[in-house]
């Protein structure tokens, strides 16, 4: 790799992690503050209420980072376009092109770092800061604090009201279905521990069964259930998707689509998350135009509003399509990309015109 590039790849990459960490900070806080209605509840401190945030900042960082590397690229192109050396580069024989391809390197390369923090990091801290939040409020919680989880396992429809333990589930309840989605048989039990193999042994098991005479009752101390779903997959049932790694997503997206469910509102999270990744490419090669195009010359503070203000657009146009598109009836393609395809149209012509 050329030293130019290298310094340019190093520039990026200090004021992104600057920017970032000055956002995580202002997100933390935000999140904190949040947390000030739950602190008190039960064994919930301030201390497991910072511990709880300082869990949810990687998945908060994914979700922050294109606008991070916007505005710094914003800054550290702006303070070489200051220095003259971006002018120096220029009249040496670096091409426009040329610092699009290092540029759109450095995006790939945080591209592939956001990708393993959300797909390894953020996910698990995720849950288990709710863990631990939960834990400590309630001594048997309910997965997402005020309901539980419908999950649907072939002909059987299963709720889960409570979880005390990793793998121990209390309130379950167990649907059967036959031909033509006919209710065969509802049983319920007090509690239900899974093992690793997706054995359920459920305790004090209750269960009616209808005929084409009437209903038949029996009770049993336990009663063994095979199924498909593991303890880590019914805490999918209940996680936003914005809080899901991109297997995760893949798999639950899958088995939405095997059961006959309906899994857009995953689909959009999905392909916006594929999206972000090419975002991010271009909101650095987004920041050349301000630094060697028209708006050169203007000072770095308005080159910074209007970064902000782009990147900004960028976010909620992306999450509004995200929180709406399901409703709208929109493609989950469509709604995932739309914000990232404009985001290049608006890179493409600036760079026309810096040209």
């Amino acid at each position: 790799m050329p030293i130019l590039a290298r310094y340019i790849l190093r520039t990026v990459f200090a004021y992104t992690a600057l920017v970032l960490a000055v956002l995580l900070v202002l997100g933390g806080l935000f999140l904190f503050v949040n947390e000030q209605d739950d602190i008190g509840t039960g064994g919930y401190t301030a201390t497991q209420a910072m511990t709880y945030v300082f869990f949810n900042l990687p998945n908060f960082a994914c979700q922050l980072l294109p606008v991070a590397a916007l505005i710094g690229a914003l800054l550290g192109l702006g303070n070489l376009a200051r220095g003259s050396e971006l002018v120096v580069m220029r009249a040496s024989g670096i091409t426009t092109v040329r610092f699009c391809v290092w540029l759109a390197l450095a995006g790939l390369i945080l591209a592939v770092l956001m990708a393993g923090v959300g797909e390894f990091v953020a996910p698990p801290l995720e849950k288990y800061g709710r863990q631990l939040k939960v834990f400590s409020m309630y001594s048997e919680f309910s997965f997402a604090g005020s309901r539980g989880a419908w999950v649907r396992d072939g002909d059987a429809i299963i709720s889960v009201e409570q979880q005390s333990a990793e793998a121990r589930f209390g309130g379950v309840q167990i649907f059967r279905f036959g031909p033509g989605r006919v209710l065969l048989a509802a049983g319920r039990a007090e509690s239900a521990s899974v093992d690793d193999g997706s054995g359920w042994r459920l305790e004090n098991y209750s269960e009616t069964r209808f005929t084409g005479d009437g209903t038949e009752a029996r009770k049993e101390p336990s009663e063994e259930h095979r199924s498909a779903l593991s303890p880590d997959f019914l805490g999918l049932a209940v996680v936003e998707p914005q809080a899901m790694g991109l297997r995760d997503l893949v798999a639950y997206v899958e088995h939405l689509r095997h059961n006959g469910l309906d899994s857009s509102r995953f689909e959009i999270v999905l392909w916006s998350r594929t999206a972000r990744f090419v975002a991010l490419m271009l909101v650095l090669m987004l920041a050349l135009p301000f630094s060697l195009g028209p708006m050169r010359s203007t000072g770095q503070g308005a080159r910074t509003i209007v970064g902000i203000l782009i990147g900004v657009g960028f976010v909620l146009m992306s999450q509004t399509l995200e929180n709406s598109g399901q409703i709208m009836g929109l493609s989950p393609v469509l709604t995932g990309w739309l914000p990232t395809a404009l985001l290049g149209a608006l890179t493409l012509t600036m760079l026309v015109r810096t040209r």
